[in-house]
């Protein structure tokens, strides 16, 4: 497990021996999905909270849950294989190695609507209304299973030298970081702004102490910063909404415009294959403009229909 220091220099913060991990038993227990788990339990509970606020029924969530939370993993796990297909080719084994790293928000979302659709389906339940419900939770768990990167060392930008950039060790993030150059270029043939990227990252590497590090954009603190005004917006919205589904494409626009501008400057993107398309941008621009247009659409209906 690591055990290092974390810094800020520009906001004066610096945490020591700050670890990915402990043992339990001898067991070793991720801090990544420690907080994936602690999200979960917050998403669920405030969903419950608002199923509570607006009249349903608590059981049915609690049923719903225990499927989509399984259906999520799952999903996530296989958004990112599919999309990171060459980590994978010649050691199929580590596809079912969630231990090391590798689950994609995006596969997780796509899961709990899936089930949704089948699960209302066989209850007879209302799709939209729970999407609504659900977005809410959804989105608590986002807030905080996005720590889980500051534990892991991961899902960080580019580099920076605004006010929150974040200083890694060198030897405890990608391997790209310090590979040989030629090494790199083959991996990234046909995406230069991501090459270029990496290697800006490269060309200012510091020394401190003894020890070299990167840095970087907190990209993880972006995103959740970003959620915790969505769900604050969402939950204020929820009681004027004019439209059972409202909330969701709200959730799907307001979260994929941040994410539209956070992947952006990330080092780790998922790409379409042999292209320098990121998978996760194109997904969050096409996800803004159509529940955009589906929330103009249903207003101007329900407009009309008075």
């Amino acid at each position: 497990m690591i055990n290092s220091i974390i810094r800020f220099p520009n906001l004066g913060l610096k945490f020591s021996n700050l670890p990915t991990g402990f043992k339990v038993f001898g067991i070793e227990i991720a801090i990544y999905g420690l907080i994936i788990t602690i999200g979960i339990f917050a998403g669920y509970s405030i969903a419950q909270w608002m199923v509570k606020k607006t009249g349903q029924d608590t059981e049915v969530y609690l049923d719903f849950a225990l499927y989509a939370i399984i259906a999520s993993v799952i999903c996530a796990r296989i958004y990112y294989v599919v999309f990171a297909f060459d980590e994978f080719k010649d050691e199929w084994i580590q596809v079912f190695n969630i231990r090391s790293g590798g689950m994609a928000i995006y596969g997780a979302i796509i899961g709990a609507i899936i089930t949704a659709i089948i699960y209302t389906k066989v209850k007879k339940q209302s799709f939209w209304l729970m999407a609504d419900t659900g977005s809410i939770g959804l989105i608590t768990g986002q807030i905080i299973g996005r720590w889980g990167n500051f534990f892991n060392r991961e899902a960080f930008g580019k580099y920076t030298n605004n006010i929150f950039a974040m200083q890694l060790n060198v030897n405890e993030v990608g391997y790209e970081f310090r590979a040989p150059i030629t090494w790199l270029e083959p991996k990234f043939a046909g995406k230069e702004k991501a090459f270029e990227r990496i290697m800006k990252i490269r060309e200012n590497i510091i020394d401190l102490n003894g020890a070299s590090y990167i840095q970087v954009h907190p990209t993880f603190l972006y995103e959740s910063l970003w959620n915790l005004i969505l769900l604050i917006i969402l939950i204020i919205y929820t009681k004027h909404k004019k439209f059972d589904g409202e909330v969701m494409f709200l959730y799907l626009a307001g979260y994929g415009l941040g994410r539209v501008w956070i992947e952006g400057l990330r080092t780790d993107q998922l790409f379409l294959w042999n292209s320098p398309i990121a998978v996760s941008q194109l997904l969050s621009l096409i996800l803004v403009i159509v529940s955009i247009l589906v929330v103009i659409y249903k207003r101007y209906q329900l407009k009309k229909a008075k």
